[in-house]
């Protein structure tokens, strides 16, 4: 009889990981349980002790992290995606492009959690690039942004929302920076639209797993998502794949 596989997995992965799944308990009859949550969170989960068989972080560091204390082994690389803003469809932002949106003070900018969640790390890390040419609007950003999902004292976001659309929905703010695959979910709304940061500008987001647990069910489970399969949940999600298609 095979044991209930226990996946910790960040909360950008819910669309992808839920019907993968269900294929891959039903073609290998291994129950699996889902956590999701912050990856910076779920990692401190896993040092305090709670059981785990994968973590599937939307960064590199926090497995890394696991890994060098001894905790986990392998670094698997899995997934990629990048950032995007939503934005509250009104007359004052119809037409306008993403530097425009950012740099327009009314909106209310809200993110992730740095630190807590790799989002909002990833965040930081285009204002710093924006700062780089543009120091004045870089800067003003930080002070502007409102780190309002993804942390430890966060708003609670009803079960299986996107955060970008909720936040704006209920008032809480104008624009969001989040993950790009969310364009997917949110390509048919009427009351937000979706808005590509180009390259140069845009972060490259690495999503990685590591194994917890040794048991051989838990490597099955590494290797189905890693395969044609798994890839595809993926790509249907919205996810760019490993090798970057």
């Amino acid at each position: 009889m095979h044991s209930t596989l226990t996946l910790l997995a960040a909360g950008s992965l819910r669309r992808a990981f839920i019907p993968l799944q269900a294929q891959f308990s039903g073609q290998t009859g291994i129950a699996l349980k889902l956590v999701f949550g912050p990856a910076g969170l779920l990692r401190e989960r896993i040092e305090s002790g709670e059981p785990c068989s994968l973590f599937a972080s939307a960064n590199r560091q926090h497995p890394q992290a696991l890994c060098d204390a001894g905790r986990a082994s392998g670094l698997h690389l899995f997934a990629r995606n990048s950032l995007m803003l939503t934005v509250r469809n009104t007359p004052q932002t119809k037409g306008k492009t993403w530097r425009e949106l950012l740099a327009d003070e009314t909106l209310r900018l809200a993110t992730s959690t740095p630190l807590c969640d790799p989002s909002g790390d990833y965040t930081w890390q285009l204002f710093e690039r924006i700062a780089s040419c543009y120091p004045a609007l870089g800067n003003a950003l930080k002070q502007r942004a409102m780190p309002l999902v993804g942390g430890r004292h966060s708003l609670a976001l009803p079960n299986g929302a996107m955060a970008s659309q909720w936040l704006i929905d209920e008032g809480f703010a104008d624009l969001f920076i989040g993950y790009a695959h969310y364009a997917t979910a949110l390509e048919n709304q009427s009351n937000v639209r979706c808005v590509v940061i180009p390259e140069p500008w845009n972060i490259h987001c690495e999503y990685y797993l590591t194994d917890v647990d040794e048991h051989d069910d838990a490597r099955v489970f590494r290797q189905f998502i890693l395969g044609e399969e798994g890839q595809r949940c993926l790509r249907d999600a919205g996810f760019m794949s490993a090798s970057g298609e």
